[in-house]
């Protein structure tokens, strides 16, 4: 996540869960040493919280936010979580997510934050399948601001289940979000970010963001072979301004 400069401020890391509707969901929680300017939950990518995600964490916490990373398929046996690195076998648990439990781990994530760090303003944030969930979750009336990295605009068909909603149907109802995408990218293609553009049409606090001939997951991994560190810092530095307000 080396993109996301450090900040100034010394942080606090824990592994800790969180109980939503009797399940247990696994998170990770950073804060600053000092009092949060703000708070944000992320939506990790498909291959859930890792490292990486510490990582991310950290780093969001060292520039004065409280941040906590929920994973997303809390309701999968842990043993079958934990041992399943394919991500080609983790896309086929996604038709089976439900729309209402994972946005309500990330709004449950969000009091954590009001209640553990005595923040007021929380943002979502997420990358690809994290920034799919972050636009849906934008819709609802729990966060103040979102930021999705290359988040799917429409539902995939491989992704297609009985609990999933397009975020593209509730996009109006957006708080103030930055979306991040790259040209290249074919989870996002053209005519789904043009109908983003018009959902957005007239709304100056939802900006979109193309950046020409990045790949999918350009920003937030930087062993990926499409990782634009560069472009990726530049994102990083508007994703900030949209968390912070």
């Amino acid at each position: 996540m080396a993109a996301l400069r450090e900040g100034p401020e010394s942080t606090e890391v824990e592994h800790r869960t969180i109980v939503v509707d009797g399940v247990e969901v696994p998170v990770v929680h950073a804060r600053p040493e000092g009092m949060p300017k703000a708070g944000v939950v992320v939506h990790p990518d498909i291959m859930g919280n890792r490292p990486l995600f510490d990582d991310l964490v950290r780093r969001l916490a060292s520039h004065g936010i409280a941040a906590v990373c929920v994973e997303p398929f809390a309701r999968v046996d842990p043993a079958t979580r934990a041992a399943t690195i394919d991500p080609m076998v983790r896309f086929g648990w996604i038709g089976d997510l439900d729309d209402a439990a994972q946005l309500g781990d990330l709004e449950a994530a969000a009091d954590l934050l009001v209640v553990a760090d005595d923040v007021q303003r929380v943002s979502v944030l997420g990358f690809c399948m994290g920034g799919f969930y972050a636009l849906k979750a934008a819709a609802g009336e729990r966060f103040d601001a979102a930021v999705a990295f290359y988040g799917m605009i429409t539902v995939p068909d491989a992704w297609q289940g009985p609990a999933q909603r397009s975020p593209l149907e509730t996009a109006a109802d957006a708080c103030p979000t930055l979306a991040v995408f790259g040209s290249a990218d074919v989870w996002t293609p053209p005519a789904d970010i043009d109908a983003l553009r018009t959902a957005w049409s007239g709304r100056a606090d939802c900006e979109i963001v193309v950046v020409d001939g990045a790949e999918h997951g350009f920003v937030h991994d930087p062993d990926r072979p499409g990782h634009r560190a560069d472009d990726a810092a530049r994102v990083w530095e508007l994703a900030l301004a949209k968390i912070l307000g």
